[in-house]
């Protein structure tokens, strides 16, 4: 994977202010800046990446209907005071249809969401699906507030409306349940929330929820395992979230709240609650999300609602393939047909008009396994989406789902299957946005090409991308640090050295000399220094490097951490492998500590030290340590993987290194045959399969 870029990580992620505008994605990709590592490898294997993009107010939003650019209004049509909006429904609050919502128990976090609003303006409620933030937010909404303007957008692209509403208002509260929904292009920018506080006299505030899974995706953390497009928008999206003042809402309740909520024991959905409230929190339970979990799990038994089960199933799996929009009744049919795969017609299942209506059937007068939007569309209930230990999403239904949705979608689409390393699907997607007239998948489109095995034809698109004129000076050097990154990853190293020579001077020029930006170029200078055989050269380059990150971003733990393990590779020496792999285990246990064991930087250190192991003749180990990260990277990424088809080379060397020559022999085979499915033409891994095949014949 790319970046000025922090490759081994990816393009896109640079330029944290100038960033990216395509998106709609989640985030947490996996791209390691030094993975491809190997052990006979000159160098580390993707140094890191940094990628700008165009923000996403140089985009001009599309023609879109009032339908779906309207703001939340009253019976007259016009933005109604937070008083008016009577009916907690109408901001989110789940509750069945023709039911009540039942009564709000305040929560202990309300003052200080009072008080918060009051002195800085941007209030974000963080907590699990259920735990009642978006009946907290609005109770404040309504309750302190008042007699603002209630501005609610109803989807992303009615955004830019609802913010020039609100500055046009003297007081307003920006209602922007689920956050992430609002995010990404046509959205939320840190730019628009500030315009909001320089409006002239009155008092504007925005609250917002979001679930915890979706607000750990903006962790430090997470952003070495972004690519491309995907950093870019990543970061964007995080300078959102840190105008905010973050409020978390346990799931559990405190004994203040319990008690609370006890003097409204005479409604049933309460004193249901209260009877669970060790094991669930309340604003949970009310939700109806553990039975409904439990009902879903148990719906799978023969002769009850497998079909139902297989519906919801198929539904949760659209959401975790990227897709926001609720999908056709025919289309989710078509979508769960291989009911085969967990038992078929053995399982007995019930007619479909049965099916969905069971699925959608109110749990604790509440919410539905599926959500129906009253025009033959469904949503899976939120609650479901991060159940622990799924299945992966299966091939069928992600081609399904794909030859379904227009070209915007698939893009969402695309950039999800980009950060969760399914490489294959990210360039079918994209391809489908691009040829669909979305002009922002041109760029992630060149991206997963090079990342997916196909670094010449992404350095030639990107080079036509950065020499168009007219582009924003930091799009064209983003692009030119692509172009330059894949150039080297098809084998040109000595060209990249030159092109990102070019690249430091001129990301010097436009931005400060310690910028993140600055240093994920000179990471990429030194690392195709190394790969162009002068490692005495990239060893003092990291070194100096390594200082800076040190200095300027100590915080950077990722960053940190790949440079470091840049420096023990490309300083090891014959007579110096003992005091390297010392480094080297020093530094995993570092890694796993602070960023984790399945953070890209890890499995790249322990391809080294796998490497280390093979140069030092200690062949057993050397294959039980290559054998033990293939393994993880196959659960991490994919079988196809470029990575993958590394570490499966490395492994086959180690094994002819051991002696095992017939089982190398037949492993190179069916990993070139592999490779030779998925990788452009004399691609660096195909060389290397090929020699390896010679030398065994």
């Amino acid at each position: 994977m790319p970046g000025l870029l922090r490759r081994g990580e990816q393009p896109w992620q640079g330029l944290a202010g100038f960033i990216a505008v395509v998106v709609a994605g989640c985030v947490a990709i996996a791209a390691a800046i030094t993975w491809l590592s190997g052990p006979w490898a000159a160098g580390v294997g993707a140094a890191v990446t940094a990628v700008y993009g165009l923000t996403a107010e140089l985009f001009r939003p599309r023609r879109r209907s009032r339908e779906e650019t309207d703001l939340l209004r009253d019976v007259r049509g016009r933005i109604p005071r937070a008083r008016q909006v009577t009916r907690p429904e109408a901001a989110g609050v789940r509750a069945a249809e023709g039911a009540t919502a039942p009564p709000y128990v305040p929560r202990d976090a309300e003052q200080e969401v009072v008080l918060r609003l009051q002195r800085t303006g941007f209030v974000l409620l963080v907590g699990e699906s259920a735990a009642g933030k978006s009946r907290l937010g609005y109770e404040v909404a309504r309750s302190r507030f008042g007699q603002y303007r209630f501005v609610a957008p109803r989807t992303r692209a009615a955004v830019p409306q609802a913010v020039a509403c609100a500055r046009s208002c003297r007081r307003a509260v920006v209602w922007l349940d689920d956050l992430e929904n609002y995010l990404g292009r046509d959205g939320i920018t840190a730019t628009m929330l500030r315009s909001l506080s320089d409006s002239g006299p009155g008092h504007r505030v925005v609250l917002g929820t979001m679930r915890v899974e979706e607000y750990r995706r903006f962790e430090a953390r997470e952003e070495s395992r972004l690519t491309g497009s995907d950093r870019d928008a990543w970061r964007t999206q995080r300078e959102v979230l840190q105008e905010a003042h973050v409020i978390r809402l346990p799931r559990r309740w405190s004994e203040h709240e319990c008690r609370r909520a006890a003097a409204h024991a005479d409604d049933a959905r309460i004193a249901a609650a209260l009877h669970t409230c060790d094991r669930f929190g309340i604003a949970e339970t009310i939700a109806a999300g553990p039975e409904l979990m439990a009902a879903w799990q148990n719906a799978w038994a023969p002769g009850t609602n497998p079909r139902a089960a297989a519906l919801v199933t198929a539904a949760v799996d659209c959401r975790r393939a990227g897709l926001r929009s609720a999908v056709t009744g025919d289309l989710l049919q078509r979508l769960h047909e291989p009911l085969t795969e967990r038992g078929g017609s053995d399982l007995r299942p019930e007619p479909l008009t049965t099916a969905f209506q069971w699925a959608c059937t109110p749990a604790l007068a509440t919410s539905g396994l599926l959500l129906h939007d009253g025009d033959g569309r469904y949503q899976a209930f939120d609650y479901l989406i991060n159940t622990p230990r799924l299945d992966p999403i299966p091939d069928h239904l992600w081609n399904t789902l794909l030859a379904a949705v227009g070209p915007e979608d698939a893009y969402d689409l695309g950039l999800v299957a980009h950060q969760q390393a399914r490489l294959q699907r990210a360039i079918t997607a994209l391809t489908k946005a691009h040829e669909g007239s979305v002009a922002e998948a041109e760029f992630p489109l060149a991206l997963a090409l090079g990342d997916g095995g196909h670094p010449r034809q992404a350095a030639a698109r990107l080079r036509r991308i950065a020499g168009r004129p007219g582009n924003d000076p930091l799009f064209t050097l983003a692009a030119r640090h692509q172009a330059a990154f894949f150039t080297g990853e098809s084998g040109a190293a000595q060209q990249a050295v030159r092109l990102f020579g070019h690249i430091v001077t001129s990301a010097r020029t436009l931005l400060d000399g310690p910028h993140p930006d600055v240093l994920d170029a000179r990471h990429q200078l030194a690392y195709f220094t190394g790969e162009s055989g002068n490692t005495h050269a990239a060893a003092h380059q990291f070194r100096a490097l390594l200082n800076d990150r040190e200095r300027h971003h100590p915080d950077d733990h990722q960053q940190i951490i790949a440079t470091r393990r840049s420096c023990i590779w490309f300083a090891t020496r014959p007579g110096t492998l003992a005091e390297s792999e010392h480094a080297m285990h020093a530094l995993l246990d570092e890694a796993t500590a602070l960023i984790g064991a399945d953070a890209p930087h890890t499995p790249a250190i322990r391809s080294s030290l796998a490497t280390f192991a093979a140069r030092a003749g200690r062949h057993d180990e050397a294959l039980e340590r290559f054998a033990a990260l293939i393994g993880d990277r196959i659960r991490l990424l994919e079988p196809e993987h470029p990575h993958v088809l590394r570490s499966r080379l490395d492994w086959v060397h180690a094994l002819a290194g051991a002696g095992h020559t017939a089982q190398a022999r037949t492993e190179v085979l069916s990993t070139l045959h592999t490779a030779e499915t998925v990788l452009e033409t004399e691609h660096r891994h195909l060389r290397y399969a090929r020699t390896l095949l010679e030398q065994l014949s």
